[in-house]
């Protein structure tokens, strides 16, 4: 009963205790946190270069062990630009490589081979196939990158010169219509948008506009992109009208355009022969062969 009633008092001592000192310890606080405030802060610079996350760094020192001959390795520089990504990607890429070509053997051998003791030599092919499809994977998704890419930046391009001739005509220059262009469109996430935006903070860095274009159709790898670049070149070159040859071009282009999509629609037919072959063929004439067959069995017992 005296331990209940000393632990009662001491509680309520601690209790007025804090009522007393929160008062002036939360207004310390406050003071102390506005006078922070008011206190000049260090300069923050930002990152030059951004630091990698940590599986990049791994597979790129995991693919700085691969020795590349210099034609391998402007081929690989060459697909990595065109995909999207810098060339500074290599390592990434040959380290990404390796690590699939050791990874799907190794979940083969220990998830498959090695619980059930099936030691043989079909095991060691198959793992060295897996192997070999590891290693061979990502070439094939930077290949169909690649690919949807060009195709994107394709169906782009005549958006994008109408944007550019509207601004050109209206007395832009074409620095200021690029900017405008890139400004305005409707999904800035687009290939093409983001490669002119590139080519803009070339130019504002100090690069010459010719150059900033050639890199442009570089990195791009689509014809009708260096076609373009080669008729701004000869626009500045000879002072022809710029509004004028964008116009014609863009219209062009959207001729192409559509020349293609009629191309694509002209393929369908042939396209739709395997499917109808393989899945459609086969249950028509199950449902309607099988109760000829049943009638005919009947027919004969």
């Amino acid at each position: 009963m005296i331990a209940a009633i000393i632990a009662a008092i001491f509680t309520v001592v601690m209790l007025l205790t804090a009522v007393l000192i929160y008062p002036m310890v939360s207004r310390r606080i406050t003071v102390r946190s506005r006078v922070h405030r008011l206190m000049a802060q260090e300069e923050t610079r930002p990152d030059l270069f951004q630091t990698p996350p940590r599986w990049q760094a791994f597979l790129a020192e995991l693919g700085s062990k691969i020795r590349l001959r210099s034609s391998d390795l402007f081929k690989y520089r060459k697909l990595i630009s065109t995909g999207g990504f810098g060339t500074d990607k290599v390592n990434v890429f040959m380290g990404g490589k390796l690590f699939l070509a050791g990874l799907l053997p190794t979940l083969y051998l220990l998830f498959y081979v090695i619980p059930r003791g099936k030691f043989e030599a079909t095991s060691l092919l198959i793992a060295f196939c897996m192997a070999a499809s590891g290693y061979l994977l990502p070439t094939l998704w930077l290949d169909y990158r690649v690919k949807q890419r060009k195709l994107e930046i394709f169906h782009t391009l005549p958006d994008v010169l109408d944007l550019l001739t509207v601004c050109v005509e209206s007395g832009q220059s074409l620095d200021a219509a690029l900017i405008k262009t890139v400004e305005n469109h409707h999904n800035q996430r687009n290939p093409l948008i983001e490669e002119i935006d590139r080519v803009i903070l070339e130019i504002r860095a100090g690069r010459a506009r010719i150059d900033a274009l050639d890199g442009l159709a570089e990195r791009t790898q689509v014809d009708e992109v260096r076609s373009f670049v080669n008729m701004l070149h000869q626009t500045e070159k000879f002072g022809t009208s710029l509004g004028k040859a964008l116009r014609i071009y863009s219209t062009s282009q959207r001729v192409k355009r559509r020349q293609f999509a009629e191309a694509q629609a002209a393929k369908t037919g042939t396209k739709m022969l395997v499917p109808l072959a393989l899945f459609i063929f086969p249950g028509l004439l199950v449902v309607i062969l099988v109760p000829a067959v049943i009638n005919i069995m009947a027919i004969f017992k």
